[in-house]
């Protein structure tokens, strides 16, 4: 019996031992600094080539917003259909508007308020901006521009990055598009607007059938 409690003793003394090494030995944590390597970073890069096992079976344009040439892609990789339109909205309003607006105009709470950007937030609807290739877009939202931060950690399906894109350029459309692409109905009402309630006739103060005149007078 003796023998029996002297073993488990030294058993659970090992055992401490080994989770004492192994809990102190030498390690770099996630984003530690490192004098090991030259950059100074304790993570490391991935390897050139290496593919998110989420983005299997994805083309390179889809993945990355470059084509075989390394050039950016001019226009979304996918077809633009209303339902990819709808999610870019939704991603948009959630990670989006609190820098760039609900228009795009660049007037979101942060930077109306938050913080003293060294570089303003832009604005969509500049010329520069609506001559860039669609690939270009895709790519400052995958890793960042300036003081915009990368989104690919928070949105990292490229699908709803490219959905962003879709719902970018429709803002930009929406405030740029000529009066003639506008279907006939809609052109009617631009070409003949309702007044606006400055220009509207105001009502009588007195109820109707009352004689306010100087014949109704007693």
């Amino acid at each position: 019996m003796k023998k029996s409690l002297w073993a488990l003793a030294l058993l659970s003394l090992l055992a401490g031992g080994c989770h004492r090494d192994m809990w102190l030995q030498p390690k770099a944590k996630v984003n530690r600094e490192s004098d090991f390597f030259a950059d100074g970073l304790s993570s490391r890069p991935n390897v050139p080539g290496t593919v998110a096992t989420e983005d299997v079976g994805l083309t390179r344009p889809v993945r990355t917003g470059y084509d075989a040439n390394g050039k950016l892609v001019r226009e979304i990789p996918m077809a633009v259909t209303k339902e990819l339109i709808a999610r870019g909205k939704e991603r948009y309003q959630i990670f989006c508007t609190h820098c760039h607006g609900a228009v795009g105009d660049g007037e979101g709470m942060i930077a109306q308020r938050g913080l003293t950007l060294a570089q303003p937030v832009a604005s969509y609807h500049t010329d520069r901006l609506r001559e860039l290739p669609d690939g270009h877009i895709f790519d400052v939202i995958t890793n960042g521009f300036g003081t915009m931060y990368p989104f690919s950690d928070r949105l990292p399906d490229p699908n709803d990055r490219w959905a962003i894109v879709a719902y970018i350029r429709t803002l930009q459309y929406s405030q740029f598009a000529p009066a003639s692409a506008l279907p006939a109905d809609m052109r009617a009402k631009v070409d003949n607007p309702p007044p606006l309630p400055s220009q509207q006739k105001p009502e009588g103060k007195h109820g109707k059938g009352e004689d306010h005149s100087a014949g109704g007078a007693h």
